[in-house]
């Protein structure tokens, strides 16, 4: 775990060393063997996360009353906002209070804590800012629309907001390094960046930058990984262009570009300081581009998927982009981010039924950092059940000895993407939704499906384990997939329905290949020194005499198959 971590950080790292300085490269070259001896023992763990609603932890009360509750739901990761302005309420002042009572929950609970910087901006806006800072807005200018309208969201521009936010990160980093380094595993740098209404900042201190070109560190840095960009940006970028509109064209996403790079500046600068005090692995999340909306009307230039080298140029110490999902389609939205250089973590998701399901599929197909449901103090039992359930199932997976995580796969299924066909070693995987299963009524009741999720690993050859809920697997040789009849069986394993035939009529194409069988189906558990523990063996109906492997929507388990072949 800590090498695929380490060549991640240092992947990312060394792309962005080609365009520094020599004495930059030397500081993040450092850092990074520093984060090789400390940080990285502390992101280890899978972070089986919740995120706090953005209130939850305002008061000593509130932390008293969240924490303990964020145990029992079978979290070993809480996301809990760290807020600049009841922090800083008077310059120059700090009050961690909320701070220390956080981390002595969390040490008291066994829980690892992830803090979220509200600091200048939060969902793009600026409203977790003290008074003091809004209300001068002279020394601490706004970013403005092209039509010169203010706006409450600081212009990353001004010297005078990144001095004031920085000095108040700064405070919390080294406090937190002193303090609570045993239970603090990450920082989120500020919240879901972004422009709104605009696609960039229309303030004077922005356009005099904007007016000046293309910076030489980007151009250099884009033209020395032109064949790793992303496929968007590499389709825009003139290497020739000195003017912003002549690099990237003559648009808003020309706009959202130059603001990008600027964020992620302002932000890599955030980075620099914290690593004057500690190694954690710090990262920044993203606010979809999603429903067919243009920058501005989703916060634009934040730390997207197909901005990523724009914020790896400007923020190399970042240990990930992490996106926020809560748009449909979930699957896609995770591969976007589950990228090479780019470890997958979702730092927020919608807490729903279906988040157990989701958890399951993120941490079997991309090998996730992390996975964490947003608001989920103030989700309902029926929405973090699913939540618990999953997670005790992944605490247990990651136990286990005999696992080859060289060879896993993430399952998710919903009523339109119902079925997933893996080839592995001369064998075809056929994966389905369970409401696939033709006896079910709920399947046709004109009920949503629940969201199906699994991981499926494989052990050995002919071994494999099946974690989750809601699926159906099938196992078939590569001949016996070509040649299989496809007929509607009953529960019973029969034909459904009769149909006449000539039975004197012979086939034309005698089979001539081999067949896989199921020879066992356990269910099991795996204990803390990961071993696993035979509970029962699914045969007869469970298994459907022999032909697949299936957990029910409303089950939670961990089975374990083997398989044989047979003429």
């Amino acid at each position: 775990m800590k090498k695929v971590l380490l060549f991640i950080l240092f992947s990312m790292v060394m792309t962005g060393l080609k365009a520094q300085s020599k004495m930059r490269k030397l500081s993040i070259i450092i850092t990074i063997l520093m984060l090789t001896l400390s940080g990285l023992a502390q992101t280890s763990e899978r972070i089986l996360g919740g995120e706090l609603s953005n209130s939850a932890a305002t008061s000593v009360e509130d932390i008293d009353e969240v924490m303990p509750r964020m145990k029992a739901l079978g979290l070993n990761t809480v996301l809990v906002p760290a807020y600049w302005e009841l922090m800083e309420p008077t310059e120059g002042d700090y009050d961690f209070t909320l701070i220390d009572r956080t981390i002595q929950q969390a040490r008291d609970l066994q829980l690892k804590v992830v803090f979220l910087w509200f600091g200048a901006w939060k969902n793009s806006m600026s409203c977790y800012a003290p008074l003091w800072f809004k209300l001068d807005t002279k020394r601490f200018p706004r970013a403005r629309t092209q039509q010169g309208k203010p706006l409450e969201i600081a212009s990353p521009f001004s010297e005078n907001v990144f001095q004031a936010d920085n000095r108040a990160f700064e405070a919390l980093v080294k406090h937190i390094s002193e303090t609570g380094s045993d239970v603090v595993s990450m920082i989120q740098v500020e919240n879901e960046i972004g422009m709104l209404e605009d696609a960039r900042d229309h303030s004077r201190l922005a356009d005099d930058v904007y007016k000046k070109g293309v910076p030489r560190e980007l151009i250099s840095y884009l033209k020395k990984n032109l064949k790793t960009l992303h496929p968007w940006l590499k389709e825009r970028f003139n290497a020739e262009g000195k003017s912003w509109t002549e690099a990237f064209g003559d648009d808003i996403y020309t706009d959202e570009i130059f603001m990008a790079y600027y964020y992620a500046k302002y932000v890599g600068r955030l980075c620099e300081t914290a690593r004057k005090y500690t190694q954690m692995p710090l990262y920044v999340n993203a606010a979809m581009n999603s429903r067919g909306r243009q920058p501005g009307q989703y916060p634009s230039a934040g730390p997207l998927a197909h901005l990523i080298d724009l914020w790896h140029c400007g923020a190399p110490q970042l240990l990930c982009l992490a996106p926020d999902i809560y748009d449909t389609g979930f699957k896609g939205w995770a591969d976007k981010y589950a990228l090479p250089n780019n470890r997958l973590f979702i730092p927020e998701s919608r807490c729903c039924e279906n988040s157990g399901a989701r958890a399951l599929y993120v941490f079997g197909e991309h090998d996730a950092l992390g996975f964490s449901p947003f608001a989920i103090d103030q989700a309902s039992p029926k929405e973090t059940e699913s939540v618990t359930q999953a997670y005790a199932l992944l605490k247990q997976i990651v136990n286990c000895k005999s696992l080859n995580h060289k060879f896993s796969w993430g399952l998710l299924f919903d009523q339109e993407d119902k079925e997933r066909i893996i080839a592995d070693d001369g064998m075809v995987i056929t994966c389905r939704h369970y409401y696939t299963l033709p006896w079910d009524p709920r399947a046709t009741d004109g009920s949503t499906w629940p969201e199906g999720g699994a991981v499926l690993m494989k052990l050995a050859k002919n071994e494999y384990l099946l974690a989750g809920t809601g699926v159906v697997v099938a196992f078939a040789s590569e001949y016996e997939k070509t040649h299989e009849q496809q007929q509607v069986l009953g529960e019973d394993g029969f034909v459904a329905a009769g149909i006449p035939s000539d039975i004197k009529h012979q086939p034309s194409n005698i089979f001539n290949g081999s067949r896989k069988g199921i020879a066992s189906v356990d269910e099991v558990s795996i204990d803390q020194q990961g071993q696993m523990k035979y509970l029962r063996r699914m045969n007869g109906d469970q298994d459907h005499q022999g032909r697949h492997v299936r957990i029910a929507c409303d089950e939670w388990k961990i089975l374990h198959v083997t398989l044989y072949d047979y003429k």
